[in-house]
């Protein structure tokens, strides 16, 4: 009677063999994403309450989990200047100033609702820990935590599509649950290469209602870059890098 109870008591606590891996989960939703290292062109648009509208057209480059530059393109007030992110630093170019200039995630080089570090994506798993994970209906559901306080918001509450393991929203909150912003990733597109992902990338933020901005991707494409493109020398030179 002994080893029955045991056993029982055993198939309890057991944890099942098709329990989710949260970590791996959330490193596959960043390579369907993304290319480890790859080069993209996206506009961003701002639009006001009014209805008003500022568009921005940047270059950008990534390499690896944790280094990602971008040259702005358009309008004409912003071309030739340049960021870049290496972790959690961050650095702004402009022509004719002289020096990079050092900026925070939170803030935003092109204002609206994105800030830098939403332009300056790095990889979700280099910068969050996975809590918790379940299945809700035809979606994942994964409850991530920074994994320091430098890590632009505390936590995200992210759906992904369970086929597809892609984002189909993300909220993005303080350590108090506070909503900030939420993403919306929309529009599937194939780029080529076996990439395919949303094109379209939506956010609204209850701290600034009314305003919208909208992330529009228009190619993607795996490509190697060295360790040189990622430094603060070179920030000048990233118009170079575009063929």
């Amino acid at each position: 009677m002994l080893k029955i109870i045991t056993l029982i008591i055993a198939l309890i606590f057991a944890v099942p063999a098709f329990a989710l891996d949260g970590t791996q989960l959330l490193k596959q939703i960043d390579r369907n994403l993304n290319p480890e290292s790859f080069e993209m062109y996206r506009k961003l648009i701002n639009v006001e309450p009014d209805g008003r509208k500022k568009e921005f057209v940047l270059f950008s480059v990534k390499k690896g989990v944790d280094k990602v530059a971008a040259l702005f393109l358009a309008p004409a007030s912003e071309k030739g200047r340049s960021t870049l992110r290496v972790g959690e630093n961050m650095w702004l170019y402009i022509p004719n100033v002289g020096k990079p200039i050092r900026i925070t995630s939170l803030q935003s080089v092109v204002g609206g609702v994105f800030n830098n570090s939403d332009i300056l994506q790095l990889d979700y798993a280099a910068e969050y820990e996975v809590e918790k994970v379940e299945e809700i209906g035809n979606d994942y559901f994964l409850q991530l935590k920074a994994k320091n306080k430098t890590v632009a918001y505390d936590r995200l509450k992210m759906w992904a599509d369970k086929n597809k393991k892609l984002p189909t929203k993300i909220e993005c909150r303080t350590e108090a649950d506070m909503l900030i912003k939420t993403l919306y990733f929309k529009e599937m597109r194939d780029f080529g290469r076996e990439i395919v992902r949303p094109s379209v990338m939506e956010t609204d933020s209850p701290l600034y209602k009314g305003y919208k901005s909208v992330m529009i991707y228009a190619q993607i494409k795996k490509r190697d870059f060295k360790d040189e493109v990622f430094t603060l020398t070179f920030m000048p030179n990233i118009d170079s890098l575009r063929k």
